[in-house]
């Protein structure tokens, strides 16, 4: 058996794992590598494997760097099946047309450009067309299912906890008369995270595969980021002010929704209008509301007990698909919470929201995730005094809040008691999805705790078992 690390390899984009066992090929994982535009591009485009020899897939979750590259492995002729659980086969299928419509409308304005240049126009990777092309090549399997994706190999998929639908791929493998177990952990969510069950932690482990995204940072209690969404919300609405959150479409949007319908409920907040304003995160919640399978037992006992009988939905909530609708909340003076992506801040309906509404210091900025150096959103998180949007100078007179705790990737301490568990048990560990700062403070941890230096695989390594 042979594994190669073809993605997420000393980077965290692009996972993409290549199995060869019994002859066959098998790949975890297959990401969009993002980064800057020309060597994304090339990345991308240029599988280092021939596509159409591989034999099966198999999908730990729906973000678009482990799942963003699938069109374009079945462009360059992948013809199998990719194994998925059903939440995460619906999730996947949204978000690569969306992926498509993006590339679509990217490639178009840089056209535009080359053009005047003389230059031959940009072709993007993929279409939306080409992109809905995967959906028939989605194998869906529930948790726990075991499943042969290739010959000697007994597969399942156990919740792991970070997004809907999203899994840790166990794989018992029987080779030449040899057994073994490799374990990929895909990426590692976290106890207490709103609407989600918690990870399942490794067992009987011969070869860990883990993330180590966080390896050099322990998170807070989620707990406490509700309480200061509360906070937040409830003083910029006493003052009667708008409250723009920027969010990701899938997995942020839904925990911000759900604790929100929590506080209206109770009267922890007065039951102010709640717009999701995002074309992606309205479908997305569509598709949470299909699998409340996936949903923890404190989820489903609200559920029960809710008057709507739904976490994402209540009398204030309202759900936008049109820019008619969508330019409307900006001459509206009323206090309301508006969600919008993207999630940094650099495109979508959010900048529109920011450049109404951030020069109004009745006004709140709320930023509930991690933010890329350079992005507007960044800049806002840093306090910035005067931001660009769209090209315009706009002071920043808006309060700028930010809550901390709601990541869905395990911190440091839980990415310590996951690899713990295989203590003794595992042959060797692979850390992967991880920059080096964190790989780095990780394996000291474990080391201390007496467990062996764990791998951390170069680009292009390639490992036999």
């Amino acid at each position: 058996m042979q594994i190669t690390f073809d993605g997420a390899a000393q980077t965290v984009t692009g996972s993409q794992y290549l199995l060869n066992i019994n002859g066959y090929r098998l790949l975890l994982e297959c990401g969009f590598f993002q980064g800057r535009r020309q060597e994304s591009y090339q990345r991308n485009l240029n599988f280092p494997f021939e596509p159409r020899k591989v034999d099966a897939v198999i999908l730990s979750h729906a973000h678009i760097d482990h799942s963003g590259n699938l069109p374009n492995l079945i462009k360059q002729g992948y013809s199998g099946p990719i194994y998925a659980t059903p939440a995460t086969a619906h999730l996947a299928d949204i978000m690569l047309m969306d992926s498509g419509h993006i590339q679509e409308e990217d490639t178009a304005f840089i056209s535009k450009r080359s053009l005047k240049r003389g230059e031959p126009p940009a072709v993007p990777l993929y279409t939306q067309e080409q992109a809905a092309l995967v959906r028939q090549h989605f194998k869906p399997v529930v948790y726990d299912q075991s499943f042969e994706p290739v010959p000697g190999v007994a597969a399942r998929l156990v919740d792991a906890g970070h997004i809907l639908g999203s899994a840790a791929v166990v794989l018992d493998i029987e080779e030449q008369g040899r057994k073994l177990r490799l374990w990929f952990s895909g990426d590692i969510g976290r106890r207490k995270l709103p609407l989600i069950r918690d990870p399942i932690l490794p067992d009987r482990v011969d070869y860990l595969m883990m993330e180590c995204t966080y390896g050099d940072k322990p998170h807070r209690d989620p707990e406490l980021a509700y309480e200061e969404l509360r906070q937040v919300t409830s003083r910029t609405l006493e003052r009667r002010g708008k409250v723009i959150i920027p969010a990701f479409a899938v997995g942020r949007t839904q925990e911000i929704v759900y604790m929100l319908h929590q506080m209206i409920e109770s009267h922890q907040l007065p039951g102010v209008p709640v717009y999701v304003d995002s074309p992606l995160a309205v479908n997305a919640t569509d598709i949470f509301k299909m699998h409340p399978e996936c949903f923890d037992k404190e989820t489903q006992e609200f559920i029960q007990a809710d008057r709507h009988h739904t976490a994402l939905g209540f009398d204030r909530l309202i759900y936008t698909r049109s820019v008619d609708e969508s330019k409307a909340l900006n001459d509206r003076k009323d206090p309301m919470i508006i969600i919008a992506a993207s999630g940094m801040a650099e495109n979508g309906r959010i900048l529109h929201h920011l450049r109404n509404n951030i020069g109004n210091p009745k006004n709140t900025i709320l930023i509930v995730s991690w933010q890329a150096p350079y992005t507007l959103g960044r800049r806002l998180a840093d306090r910035e005094k005067q931001v660009k949007i769209f090209g315009e100078q706009h002071e920043v007179k808006a309060e700028v809040a930010t809550i901390g705790g709601l990541s869905a990737h395990a911190g440091q301490d839980f990415l310590q008691e996951y690899a713990l568990r295989v203590k003794g048990q595992a042959r060797q560990m692979f850390l992967v999805h991880g920059e080096q700062t964190p790989a780095e403070a990780l394996t000291e941890k474990l080391v201390e705790a007496g467990m062996d230096k764990p791998s951390y695989p170069q680009l292009g390594t390639r490992v036999e078992l």
